[in-house]
């Protein structure tokens, strides 16, 4: 047994003296605000204070605490400047990071009351951010360094439910509760994962209600089908830019139905025309007398009236929360490290499972050997199941050791050959044949044949892994007659359904709690890791939380597929493209997301679909962050070739394509687009359509020994009516990290059939030092919403690539991008 010193109060912990501080705290102590990222020490998630100095909790084993302080996010209180920066600022998206972020930015103001961007950068890149919220964490060790000593802001700490309460009142809909004290639950059917979905969706409820929002609690909603996307249809997930675009009508006309049952519940009781009776703030009122009712009271009578057949919307000049500054309500509660994501749910009596899985893609388990693992004090048990051998025991440290003394024989399968090599060569045949055609306008192919000026080029994007910084995670208890799974999932429905499958139970006996997400970027639209859990809870019969490792993230993710496009295009006497042809080789996911906004009288557009060795998904902006690569470098390959500016050239082709052409046009005037740069620098720029939304950004870079820096980017969207400002600009900023992220550092390289990577040390991921000036601006058009969180991402590769090519004059047509012999070529 060893005392421990946490947060000003002595625990005695009775772990292994080499068990890390990381699990201490949070299996024994329940303080879940410490996080679990990597376990080496390199993501920064589990960053606790020790005697004031930031260390990595996953690496410090307890018995060397000793008799020196701890202090985790929960030791700081409210009123400290670091928690009150990070809230004014808005800083945290998913938020999971943001805990280790704000101890550091805490142990930074502590020894330098005034750092400069260098100290910044210094003591915070340690940290991970795959949100990318950097330049807000910048903002606010600022912010919070200069704090005068005084009264702080008031904390408000809203209520967010991953279950329905007790309490919640009568339910007009299936979407809001009202009870007696005129408290407003609402069901929210999308997942948070930081794009602001739950705040959004109660901003927009509480509009049409005409309720505070600060009378609104929010609860996941659970998996049925009258929760599916409202957007997409046919499910219930959070995918494809959609949590607003779904919503956006769907959610209003049922506050405001609502509303109009809450009027005529009044005017019945008053014995009034309801046409005399308006609402606000949560009331009801009688304009001509006066008199008054809280929603509270009526809400029993309302919920047994007809629904309304219509209801009229509020109008924009009418609005008091659509498209004002409004705070995102999970913010305080991330800032206090009180969020609990999937990987905090601590269910009793469960067990704490880790899978051993065939490192080769298509392996299997040939035997297995368990005596080591069962050794290890707290395994439990040791068992094969569909993924691999798992070892699950009273906790993730217990199993993780198991884990590590089980010996398996693998049978590699078919796919031990393979490797990065052999996937680019496959994808460079692919371009050699005949695709199926998709577009067709024109005669482009007999144009080309005919063509005096034909510029020919060929683009390669590699596979490239999520890495949420909360690995994948899932409790599930199965029973004879139910099944409860406690999960950040994107896709409660396709969760619910294997579940079932698994368990062999109906549908309706699984119930999906959807927690917060520590990150999501369209991983945790798979079902694989909550399989595992059913299917070891089944098998052993109690409640089961299996936890992946980072190895095990990086090496069985399901990948944004590499791809390949040749494009070739035709230029006229004026220098403008007369023909255009692209064939694009890849899996499915890489055949979407292809958008050619330019006046070409002959397009062709073919697909040459491969099988992908390695398992693909849905990765940020799916085949848009392949193709717009190719694409926008290659107008751009176009304007050089022309003589023409690359913004002008643009914009004389997109005359049919408004909102394109103003975003670039604004984005260039921002960016001051023609003016002069210091040698050794350069600027580009792209545009790109998806998921509803335009966006344009220009980027500066500056080239010193052969190494690109990015320098500022400047972005601009139409992104049609905004709900909330502020998070748009956060989701531009974050996708601009994430975008610079892939095209300067990730690629995942395969050898023997296996994920080479295993941590952030070797697929490593952008940093705050590594952040340029971001500038975001958003152009309301007056459409419907369009997508936000993903639209912004693949316009950042093609945009650097086209800045390196004006720094430089090499042109760069392979991702991750590098100035080397063999990556760049004059152009």
């Amino acid at each position: 047994m060893f005392p421990i010193n946490v947060n000003g109060e002595t625990h005695r912990a009775e772990s292994s003296p080499d068990k890390p501080l990381l699990w201490v705290l949070r299996d024994e102590l329940g303080l879940k605000g410490t996080k679990y990222g990597c376990g080496v020490g390199v993501c920064g998630a589990c960053v606790v204070l020790i005697d004031g100095e930031p260390n990595h909790a996953c690496m410090v084993p307890l018995a060397r605490v000793g008799d020196r302080k701890v202090v985790t996010i929960e030791g700081l209180s409210a009123d400290h400047p670091v928690v009150q920066a990070w809230i004014a600022e808005q800083v945290p998206q998913c938020g999971y990071c943001q805990p280790a972020q704000m101890l550091s930015a805490a142990a930074l103001i502590e020894r330098r009351r005034s750092p400069t961007d260098a100290d910044i950068d210094a003591a915070m890149s340690g940290v991970l951010c795959r949100c990318g919220t950097y330049a807000r964490i910048r903002r606010a060790v600022h912010a919070a360094s200069a704090r005068k000593p005084g009264a702080p802001k008031p904390l408000r700490l809203p209520e967010l439910l991953s279950d329905l309460p007790p309490d919640a009142g009568a339910a007009p809909n299936q979407w809001v509760w009202i009870n007696s004290a005129g408290t407003v639950t609402l069901m929210v059917n999308h997942s948070e994962m930081g794009q602001g979905a739950l705040t959004a969706l109660a901003a927009l409820a509480a509009e049409e209600l005409d309720v505070e929002i600060e009378q609104v609690r929010t609860v996941f909603a659970p998996a049925d089908k009258r929760y599916e996307n409202g957007y997409w249809g046919g499910a219930q997930f959070t995918g494809g830019s959609s949590s607003i675009r779904g919503e956006w009508a769907r959610l209003r006309k049922a506050a405001a139905k609502t509303r109009l049952r809450l009027t005529e519940a009044a005017a019945r009781r008053w014995g009034v025309d309801a046409g005399a009776c308006r609402t606000e703030s949560g009331c009801v009122v009688h304009a001509p007398s006066g008199r008054r009712l809280a929603y509270g009271e009526l809400a029993e009578a309302a919920a047994r009236l007809a629904v309304p057949r219509r209801a009229p919307l509020k109008q924009p000049d009418e609005f008091r929360y659509i498209g004002r500054p409004l705070p995102r309500l999970d913010i305080p509660a991330m800032c206090l490290g009180k969020t609990r994501y999937g990987i905090d749910i601590a269910v009793p009596g469960a067990l704490v499972a880790v899978v051993a899985r065939p490192p080769v893609f298509g392996g299997s388990v040939k035997r297995f050997d368990d005596k080591g693992a069962r050794a290890v004090p707290g395994v439990r048990q040791v068992l094969a199941i569909a993924s691999g051998v798992a070892v699950a025991a009273d906790d993730f440290w217990s199993a993780l050791r198991g884990r590590e003394a089980l010996r398996v024989e693998w049978d590699a399968g078919g796919h031990a050959r393979l490797s990065s090599g052999r996937t680019e060569r496959e994808l460079t045949a692919a371009l050699d044949r005949k695709g199926r055609v998709v577009k067709d306008r024109g005669d482009a192919p007999r144009a080309l044949k005919r063509a005096q000026r034909v510029v020919e080029s060929v683009y390669r994007t590699p596979y490239l892994a999520h890495v949420t910084i909360e690995p994948m995670n899932c409790v599930a208890h199965v029973r004879r007659d139910a099944c409860d799974l406690w999960v950040g999932t994107q896709h409660q429905s396709d969760t619910q359904e294997v579940a079932a499958r698994i368990a062999g139970l109906p549908k309706s006996r699984v119930r999906v709690h959807t927690q917060f997400l520590g990150g999501g970027f369209g991983r945790r639209l798979e079902t694989d890791f909550a399989a595992e859990a059913v299917e070891l809870s089944k098998a052993l019969g109690v409640p089961v939380q299996v936890i992946w490792t980072r190895a095990d993230d990086l090496q069985h993710d399901r990948y944004r597929p590499a791809h390949a496009m040749r494009v070739r295009a035709s230029l006229d006497g004026n220098g403008r493209p007369a023909a255009w042809m692209m064939r694009i080789a890849g899996s499915e996911f890489a055949l979407e997301g292809i958008e050619m906004p330019y006046a070409v009288p002959a397009l062709r557009e073919e697909h040459v679909e491969i099988e992908s060795p390695l398992p693909t998904g849905y990765w940020r902006s799916v085949g848009a962050s392949n193709n717009a690569f190719a694409i926008e470098c290659f107008i751009d390959e176009l304007a050089n070739r022309a003589g023409r500016d690359p913004l002008e050239y643009r914009l004389a082709l997109l005359a049919k394509a408004p909102r394109h052409a103003a975003v670039l046009r604004y984005a260039g005037e921002r960016a001051g687009w023609g003016a002069p740069l210091k040698a050794g620098s350069g600027r580009g720029l792209a545009v790109y359509e998806s998921f509803g939304s335009v966006v344009a950004q220009v980027v500066e870079v500056s080239i010193v020994q052969e190494a690109i820096r990015v320098e500022r980017v400047v972005c601009a969207i139409d992104c049609g009516t905004v709900v909330l400002p502020d998070a748009v600009h956060a989701q531009l900023e974050g996708s601009i990290a994430f975008g610079l992220s892939a095209a300067l550092k990730e690629q995942i390289r395969v050898a023997s059939g296996r994920v080479q990577q295993a941590s952030f040390e070797d697929y490593p991921i952008l940093t705050l030092a590594e952040m340029p000036a971001v500038e975001t601006y958003i152009l309301e058009s007056g459409a419907e919403p369009g997508g936000v969180g993903e639209p912004a991402v693949p316009v950042v590769a093609p945009a650097l690539a086209n800045a390196v090519f004006a720094a430089t004059g090499r042109r760069l047509r392979r991702l991750p991008l590098r100035l080397g012999a063999s990556q760049a070529r004059r152009s």
